[in-house]
């Protein structure tokens, strides 16, 4: 299926690895021009290696630029927008602040994790939307956590942080901005086969003494669909809400998580 986006560029953060590289390579895939940023210069080009290797296969020839650097700075945003100014598409994401006890947490892991995972996401939003409305198009997503709909006791950081950017896009995404083609949702991962995740299970098998094989194949089998998910399953996801045809989704949270989230129908 044709998304239509081919030709336009888009600004994928976090893209060296994992989700992140996942959304780069899906829109790469569809033709779109994309501007890759992450802090990791070494992963960065070879992420970038890759998806020029993707994009000389298609039609429009997109381009594929890179910007070391980090996004949750001021200094790392004017870098971006040094290199490329307008986006048409712009996909957020930052890694999840770590686990623990929200007694052990002070204010300054506090600042850092909304920091991190709300006001940064809100500073690319104000710096692109209003070029996005007045050329009649624009798309937003934001890599959030399925935490948002299930939290976890642990990650009170994540939870209180992207918590508060998911209020903030209900309000913005349903401003005169739907009404210019500016669209703006959030997506929700799951479980999926990162480095995250692998780092995750080799911390709990090391608190347990269990094996990490045992720990996560019983990981998967809790999850309805009986496996984790991939970073091409969840970048072509946000690639259809970086489409023509999700042109009417705004405002939305998108929980990809294999049937894992016990919610109400």
């Amino acid at each position: 299926m044709d998304l239509g986006i081919a030709g336009r560029t888009a600004l994928v953060c976090g893209a060296s690895k994992g989700l992140g590289f996942g959304c780069a390579e899906a829109l790469v895939r569809e033709g779109v021009n994309v501007v890759i940023v992450a802090r990791g210069a070494e992963a960065l080009t070879a992420a970038a290696a890759t998806l020029s290797k993707a994009a000389a296969g298609h039609a429009a020839a997109p381009f594929v630029k890179q910007v070391a650097a980090d996004i949750t700075t001021s200094e790392g945003r004017a870098a971006v927008f040094a290199l490329h100014e307008d986006f048409d598409i712009v996909v957020t994401n930052a890694g999840g602040p770590p686990p623990g006890d929200f007694r052990e947490w002070d204010r300054e892991a506090w600042i850092k994790a909304v920091d991190a995972n709300m006001l940064t996401p809100i500073e690319l939003i104000k710096a692109t939307v209003d070029g996005m409305a007045a050329r009649g198009f624009g798309r937003i997503v934001n890599i959030t956590s399925s935490s948002v709909k299930a939290p976890i006791d642990i990650l009170g950081l994540s939870n209180g942080a992207r918590s508060g950017l998911t209020g903030f896009v209900a309000g913005v995404a349903r401003t005169p901005l739907a009404a210019k083609g500016v669209t703006i949702n959030n997506l929700l991962p799951g479980s999926f086969d990162t480095d995250r995740l692998k780092g995750t299970l080799a911390g709990a098998a090391q608190k347990t003494g269990k094996d990490v094989e045992a720990i996560r194949a019983a990981r998967q089998k809790s999850i309805p669909g009986g496996r984790f998910g991939t970073p091409a399953e969840f970048g072509a996801i946000c690639a259809f809400l970086c489409s023509m045809h999700a042109a009417y989704m705004t405002g939305q949270n998108v929980l990809v998580d294999g049937g894992a989230y016990p919610g109400t129908y």
